[in-house]
């Protein structure tokens, strides 16, 4: 059964990918959500993806991401393509490398759409697709001394 086009809108969705970038830098998914804002959006939806204090039952002190040298792109490819297919006015999505502490934002993701539903939806599809595809792999140190890779190839 086909829905009924959006005549809500002005415009068209703009599809706009503000920022696509695989960083050592600090994320501010505040900083993000800015950078998606449009008059167009009804909608910003945010993900902070957390290093937490814990995996498996044991207590993780702290970890570090390690990327392929082709992580930036893949993100690039990545993001584009979900903007590409989703009814949004613009993205933006970054992926921490290096060392993070527990509570520090390892992925930030920012989505704007003329309604919540859509914005939702891309924002979901973005965290999956960008854990599933993007070649970045996690070193976990645990409280008990011990530390493992995860996702790593």
């Amino acid at each position: 059964m086909a829905t009924a086009p959006d005549t809500s809108r002005l415009d068209a969705p703009a599809r706009r990918v503000a920022r696509a970038v695989v960083t050592e830098d600090v994320l501010d998914v505040a900083e993000h959500a800015a950078l998606v804002e449009v008059a167009a959006a009804g909608a910003v939806v945010t993900f902070a993806g957390v290093v937490r204090d814990h995996d498996g039952g044991r207590g993780v002190g702290d970890l570090r991401y390690v990327g392929h040298p082709s992580a930036g792109d893949v993100l690039a490819r990545v993001v584009a393509q979900v903007a590409d297919g989703s009814e949004v006015d613009a993205v933006a999505v970054s992926h921490r490398l290096g060392d993070l502490a527990v509570g520090e934002v390892a992925l930030a993701v920012a989505v704007s759409a003329a309604h919540r539903a859509e914005a939702f939806t891309a924002c979901a599809r973005l965290v999956d697709e960008v854990k599933a595809q993007l070649p970045v792999w996690k070193h976990q140190r645990f409280s008990d001394g011990t530390s493992e890779w995860v996702d790593c190839p």
